[in-house]
């Protein structure tokens, strides 16, 4: 049991820096992260059971920012999302959770890549350029086509950053472990797409990735460790056979997960189980194969900035504010009745038309209850949500929810106007993004090159990246605004491209 460096041949490589990392830091971002996301995603647990006439048979993971006195819990770091301690002499109210995160992470997300990117490549032959943008197209689409800058989004907005690990394939590995390749080799067009598209690019979420940074530069790779649980294809049975028969479930059998530790060096790979060496082999990239992108940048630090974390102050302030309206409403909102010297009363419903009639001179019925307006805590509702408005740049209006106060918006320039924020932190994420999109592709035409697949020159990997317009726009607005760049000389087959065809 152990980590063994001996295959790195580096002395930098320390293993109880390496240990501190997998037993200790990859604790503490794993329930950094871990919350990150479920504060995104909001997922849901089922308890089965009524805790009082006023719960629910689930409770949701933002329940982890509601005070005690709403919840009937007392949150703690170490109990997770879900856990707690119960307190007796606290009553469970009515908790209600508006998820105002999600809605506004994938807003986001639509307005980055909810439309396909285009490449273009630098390329000066004009017969090679095709071929390029070909090969590109085919290894996204082999990954997932849209939906994998998709889900880099959503990782990167959850997490603040996302790294990719581009994974030649068996096949391409083998080739490249060959002590020489024959540049003479000739490979139809057909052969090298079917080549290309065994290229496997993996989004490596962060509370897996553990990089050693270099000491005097942290935008540099030495090493990167990815750690996390894998789920096997077995069970586990524990206890005994009375055991199993007590349990409320009926059964003691869990499923098999191991926890998986894979090192990639510049010269070599090592994979763990259970800190056990099960597989190591060299690297013939001579480079980490791992490209980091920071969702918005964050100067001397390896992470971004995440669009989740900063919104959790404020969810918890708005999800508490609406518990506190959801319990006042439910003891004012129905109004009750004190009966005095009435016989029969609890009986008899109030309802139109009813009658009592008694001989006692002192009977009395007083009504009490009803709900009443409370400016205050409509108006602290309405600034936390204009808060988050602020905070996130994204606004009702990208979801479509239209109110009085916008006054008229069939201009486009009066749209631009109400969306300038969001189109601000579109352009910013364009650039990170790009730019990481940009760094897989140079690494694409890396691999390639190095198994004799497909030669490039470093200048023939540069390629530029062309969003989709995310505001809608009409088909004449489309091919007027084309029209006016194929006049002012831009090449003909980047135009279209931008159009789509």
């Amino acid at each position: 049991m152990g980590f063994d460096f001996k295959i790195f041949n580096d002395s930098e490589l320390k293993e109880e820096f390496v240990s501190w990392l997998v037993d200790e830091k990859w604790v503490d971002i794993n329930s950094h992260f871990g919350r990150l996301w479920e504060y995104y995603q909001n997922s849901m647990l089922e308890t089965g059971v009524q805790l009082n006439e006023s719960s629910r048979t689930y409770v949701q993971a933002q329940e982890y920012g509601l005070p005690a006195r709403i919840t009937g819990f007392m949150r703690s770091q170490a109990a997770g999302m879900f856990g707690g301690q119960r307190l007796a002499e606290v009553q469970r109210k009515e908790v209600v959770i508006e998820n105002d995160i999600t809605w506004r992470i994938n807003a986001l997300v639509d307005f980055l890549f909810g439309k396909n990117v285009n490449f273009i490549s630098k390329s000066p032959d004009e017969a090679k350029r095709r071929e390029i943008e070909q090969i590109i197209n085919a290894v996204f689409s082999a990954n997932g086509g849209i939906g994998f800058f998709q889900d880099m989004a959503v990782l990167g907005s959850v997490y603040g950053f996302v790294d990719c690990l581009v994974r030649p394939g068996r096949t391409l590995l083998e080739r490249m472990s060959l002590t020489s390749i024959s540049t003479s080799d000739k490979h139809s067009f057909e052969s090298i797409v079917s080549f290309a598209s065994q290229i496997s690019l993996e989004l490596i979420e962060a509370a897996r990735a553990l990089p050693v940074l270099d000491e005097n530069d942290y935008r540099s790779i030495k090493y990167y460790i990815q750690n996390f649980y894998q789920q096997k294809n077995d069970v586990i049975r524990e206890g005994s056979f009375l055991n199993r028969i007590l349990n409320s479930k009926g059964s003691a059998t869990n499923r098999k997960r191991a926890v998986v530790t894979e090192i990639l060096g510049p010269t070599a790979w090592q994979r763990y189980e259970n800190q056990e060496l099960i597989d190591e082999g060299e690297n013939p990239l001579g480079r980490v194969p791992v490209v980091h992108i920071q969702n918005i940048a964050q100067p001397y630090f390896y992470e971004g900035a995440s669009d989740v974390e900063q919104l959790i102050p404020l969810q918890d302030e708005l999800n508490t504010r609406l518990s506190d309206r959801a319990n006042r409403v439910t003891f004012q909102s129905f109004k009750m009745y004190l009966a005095k010297g009435i016989e029969g009363f609890e009986d008899r419903p109030v309802s139109p038309g009813r009658m009592w009639s008694t001989d006692n001179p002192d009977a009395s019925i007083e009504q009490f209850g009803g709900d009443g307006a409370t400016p205050s805590e409509d108006n602290h509702i309405a600034e936390i949500r204009d808060a988050m408005d602020k905070t996130s740049c994204v606004s009702p209006v990208v979801a479509g929810v239209l109110k009085d106060r916008l006054g008229n918006l069939t201009s486009a320039v009066a749209l631009k106007l109400t969306l300038m924020g969001m189109l601000a932190k579109n352009e910013r994420k364009k650039y990170t993004y790009g730019q990481g999109v940009k760094n897989i592709v140079e690494m694409i035409f890396d691999v390639l090159d190095k198994v004799g697949v497909y030669k490039t020159t470093p200048q023939e990997r540069m390629v530029d990246i062309v969003f989709a317009n995310p505001l809608p726009d009409t088909e004449n607005d489309s091919l007027q605004n084309a029209k006016l760049k194929l006049e002012l000389g831009l090449p003909k087959e980047q135009v279209f491209k931008e159009l789509g065809y």
